[in-house]
C-alpha cells in the first residue's frame, strides 16, 4: 500500500525523514481539529483510513522532536505543492461553465476534463461482501456488472461465489465487455447504492470470535483445563470442537515441533500425501520437513512436488488436515509433545 502520508498530502515520496509516514501523517491529523481530520480522511480509501487510524493509538504519546519531525515533513512535502492545484479542478469547471454557459461547458468538459470514478462508487469498498452480494443478486445485472468492475477482484470473487451459477456467468461476461459507463448506469448505481447505504449496508462487518480465536484461547489454558473443555464442548457440538482442535495445531505449527517428533510424525504419512501437503508451503518448511528424512527419501518427494503441475487449493487443504490428524492422534497416544503456552503443553 502506498504511504497513507503520501496519499494524505498528494505528493511523491523524496527523502525519506526519520519518522515514517504513517506515523507522521497520523501526528499531523492529531494535531487538526477533529472535524477537520475527519474530513480529511473522508478523502481515503479504506485501508489507508485503516492503516492511519492504527498509527494514530500508536503515536498517541508522541515526543516533541517526533511533532517536529512531523511538521518537518510536512513542511518539506508542501514546498512542492503548486498554488495553482489547490482546487483547481472546481475553479477550472466553474470558469468555463461562466465562459460558455452550462451546455457548452459540459460537452468540453466531457471531452477534456481528467476522469476520475464517480464518488458514489468509493461507498463500494466500504460495504460487508454479504451486502455487495446481495445487490448483486438483486438489481439489473448490468448494474451488477459495473459493481463487479469497480470492487477490487478478492471482494468480487467473494461477492460471486454465493451467486446462481446462471447470474455469475451473466455478470462475468456483462463485466468483461465493459468498455465505458453511459452516466445513466453511474446514476442508477448511485439510487442503488444511496439506497444501500440508508438500509445500513454500508459499513463492513467486523469479524470476531469463531473456531480460530477461541483456538487461540484454548492454547493459553493449561492443559487438563483445555481437554476437559473440549470433551465437554464434544457432548454439545462434536463438529465445532474438531474444527477448534484443528485450529489449536495448525500445519505450520510443524516448525515448533522438535526435529525427532517431525521426523516421528512424517514417517507415519505417506509420501504422496506429504508432496501435496507441503505443495502449498514456502521453501523454508519443505526443507524443515524434508531434512528429517533420508537423502533417498527427501529426494522421492521433491521429484513428486516436481512432477505436480497445478494443486487444487482444497487437496492441499485435505492432506494438511491429514496429517494434523496424525499429529493429534500422536500427541495423545504421547508419543510426541505438543508445546503449548507457557511452560504447560495442550
Amino acid at each position: 500500500m502506498p504511504d497513507a502520508a503520501d496519499t494524505l498530502l498528494g505528493m511523491p515520496a523524496k527523502a525519506k525523514p526519520a519518522i515514517e509516514g504513517s506515523a507522521a501523517a497520523a501526528i499531523l491529523l492529531m494535531l487538526l481539529d477533529e472535524s477537520e481530520a475527519a474530513t480529511i480522511l473522508k478523502q481515503l480509501d479504506p485501508e489507508e483510513v485503516r492503516h492511519l487510524a492504527k498509527a494514530m493509538f500508536d503515536t498517541a504519546n508522541a515526543s516533541e522532536h517526533q511533532i517536529e519531525q512531523a511538521l518537518d515533513r510536512f513542511v518539506l512535502r508542501s514546498r512542492d505543492v503548486s498554488a495553482l492545484a489547490i482546487g483547481a479542478d472546481s475553479r477550472i469547471r466553474t470558469v468555463i461553465h461562466e465562459a460558455v454557459g452550462n451546455v457548452r461547458a459540459d460537452n468540453i468538459l466531457a471531452a477534456v476534463a481528467p476522469q476520475s470514478s464517480a464518488a458514489s462508487l468509493e461507498m463500494l469498498r466500504w460495504m460487508d461482501v454479504e451486502a455487495i452480494s446481495g445487490l448483486l443478486a438483486s438489481e439489473h445485472p448490468q448494474v451488477g456488472a459495473l459493481i463487479l468492475s469497480v470492487l477490487i477482484p478478492d471482494v468480487a470473487a467473494r461477492a460471486i461465489e454465493t451467486l446462481d451459477e446462471v447470474l455469475q456467468a451473466d455478470l462475468v461476461l456483462r463485466a468483461a465487455q465493459l468498455t465505458s459507463v453511459p452516466a445513466a448506469a453511474i446514476e442508477d448505481l448511485e439510487s442503488v447504492l444511496a439506497s444501500a447505504n440508508a438500509d445500513g449496508q454500508r459499513v463492513a462487518k467486523q469479524t470476531i470470535g469463531g473456531p480460530s480465536d477461541v483456538a487461540k484461547i484454548m492454547k493459553k489454558m493449561p492443559k487438563q483445563l483445555s481437554e476437559r473443555t473440549i470433551r465437554a464442548l464434544k457432548k454439545t457440538d462434536k463438529l465445532l470442537a474438531q474444527a477448534i482442535e484443528e485450529e489449536m495445531f495448525i500445519f505450520e505449527n510443524l516448525r515448533d515441533l522438535d526435529k525427532k517428533s517431525l521426523s516421528t510424525v512424517l514417517r507415519a504419512v505417506e509420501a504422496a500425501e506429504l508432496a501435496i501437503a507441503l505443495k502449498g508451503t514456502d521453501e523454508e518448511m519443505v526443507d524443515l520437513c524434508l531434512a528429517t528424512m533420508s537423502q533417498r527419501a527427501s529426494e522421492t518427494i521433491r521429484d513428486e512436488m516436481a512432477e505436480m503441475t497445478m494443486v487444487k487449493r482444497t487437496d492441499v487443504d485435505e492432506a494438511q488436515k491429514a496429517i494434523m490428524m496424525v499429529v493429534r492422534q500422536m500427541a495423545a497416544a504421547g508419543e510426541i509433545m505438543i508445546a503449548g503456552g507457557g511452560d504447560d503443553y495442550v
